[in-house]
């Protein structure tokens, strides 16, 4: 028998953090969850979908994913790759005023995670109604891969997504 991935000792970790914030702190409120294999590429994917109880306007993707390359160089233990996992948090936020709101979303993400994301905004609307505003979808792909030496964080990292919503509420 082989030991678990760093995907699915990850995984693991995440699901429960965020099941209790859910169902013992009542923080928020999990409205989807996805684990994938995909076939065609072998790769892993999680993602948790989640609102703050409190500010249910602002929904969160929290996704965890990893490569066959990843799983690979891990399971054979090949000695030239760094296993890891990739980290991405995605908001949706109504906008009225793309260039000022978008502008300060980017800042208050960087700030948050010391410039460690990778980020993108893109704007959307549906059609005829876009004079109501737009949604944009915010992505934050973490630089840093992460193994279980990041187990301790995902507390802290928590917080910080369920900061980063709320501080969104207010732009």
């Amino acid at each position: 028998m082989s030991d678990p991935t760093i995907f699915e000792n990850l995984k693991v970790a995440f699901e429960n953090h965020l099941y209790n914030l859910d169902n013992l702190e009542g923080r928020i409120l999990v409205t989807g969850r996805s684990d994938l294999m995909d076939v065609a590429d072998l790769s892993r994917t999680l993602i948790i979908r989640f609102v703050r109880t409190d500010l249910p306007d602002i929904p969160v993707e929290v996704e965890l994913s990893a490569s066959a390359s990843d799983l690979a160089g891990e399971i054979l233990e090949i000695p030239e790759t760094e296993p890891g996992v990739t980290l991405r948090v995605r908001f949706e936020k109504p906008v009225t005023d793309p260039a000022e709101q978008c502008e300060k979303i980017g800042v208050i993400l960087t700030d948050l995670w010391e410039r460690d994301i990778r980020l993108t905004q893109t704007l959307s609307f549906d059609y005829p109604q876009g004079e109501k505003g737009w949604t944009n979808r915010v992505e934050a792909v973490f630089n840093t891969r992460l193994d279980e030496d990041h187990m301790g964080a995902i507390g802290g990292f928590a917080e910080s997504v369920i900061e980063a919503a709320g501080r969104m509420t207010e732009i």
